[in-house]
């Protein structure tokens, strides 16, 4: 283990010299993708609206011997703000190459007491920020020649869930998926690769709430055939597998990553 990313290879240089754009990574899935992604050679510009926790990434990420440059507080569902983002990735290191729009936040609630409001948060806090970062990221791939688009699914984008009321984050993320496949359509003349990972329950600081109660997580650590929750490195070695060029006639999928829940379930 290397900086608390299991697997890692100190000596991993898949994405050497490569620009990666990382958002969300004060903690959790962004997090360890900006370690990994550092440590397989990329430079990384990561952003959050969580200030410290962004600073605490940026140092573990410059103790794994990376290079990281990071905007925080950045809401990246304010154009103006990933405007900004975008920029400071291409003054700071000339270009773009990888696309992982990470953040996401979504509110729970049953369908028949669940509010407009929550349900239009939702969407605009993980469709449309992914859309809004990878439309305006999209010129500088373009310009670059091409490049890697790594979105953000569920498998409740796949099935519905008994634990947890998912019914506009369910919504929000298989629009995610569809939108990936759009993505690789429009951007296959580019060069341009898009595909979306779609985690099972994963131990992020939000799943870490949901598991305080022992009996809601011994009813989410049964699902996965592998017989325990997910961490966000498991995500994060798949986000790198299809940022590098190991992926390069992998464009338009989404990969489960979920330990085998949907497998059966």
């Amino acid at each position: 283990m290397t900086n608390g990313i299991p697997g890692l290879d100190p000596a991993d240089n898949r994405i050497d010299g490569k620009v990666a754009l990382i958002t969300g990574v004060a903690g959790g899935q962004g997090r360890a993708a900006s370690i990994l992604f550092a440590r397989a050679g990329a430079s990384v510009v990561g952003c959050d609206l969580v200030v410290d926790g962004t600073a605490e990434t940026a140092r573990l990420v410059r103790e794994a011997g990376g290079v990281m440059s990071t905007l925080a507080p950045c809401d990246v569902s304010d154009p103006a703000a990933v405007a900004e983002l975008i920029e400071h990735a291409v003054s700071r290191f000339g270009g773009l190459d990888i696309v992982y729009p990470n953040a996401a936040t979504a509110r729970f609630g049953a369908v028949e007491s669940f509010s407009l409001e929550d349900w239009r948060f939702t969407l605009r806090q993980e469709l449309e920020t992914t859309f809004l970062t990878c439309q305006t990221a999209w010129p500088a791939l373009v310009e670059r020649g091409g490049g890697s688009i790594i979105t953000v699914g569920s498998i409740a984008g796949h099935r519905g869930s008994k634990l947890f009321a998912t019914a506009a984050h369910a919504a929000a993320k298989g629009a995610v998926i569809a939108l990936t496949r759009q993505l690789a359509i429009e951007g296959a003349p580019h060069g341009i690769r898009a595909n979306s990972i779609s985690p099972g329950p994963v131990r992020t600081p939000a799943m870490a709430a949901a598991l305080v109660d022992a009996e809601m997580a011994a009813a989410v650590a049964q699902g996965p055939l592998l017989d325990r929750i997910g961490e966000p490195a498991d995500v994060a070695h798949t986000a790198l597998f299809l940022a590098s060029s190991a992926a390069a006639w992998i464009t338009g999928v989404d990969i489960r990553v979920d330990g085998g829940m949907t497998a059966w379930a």
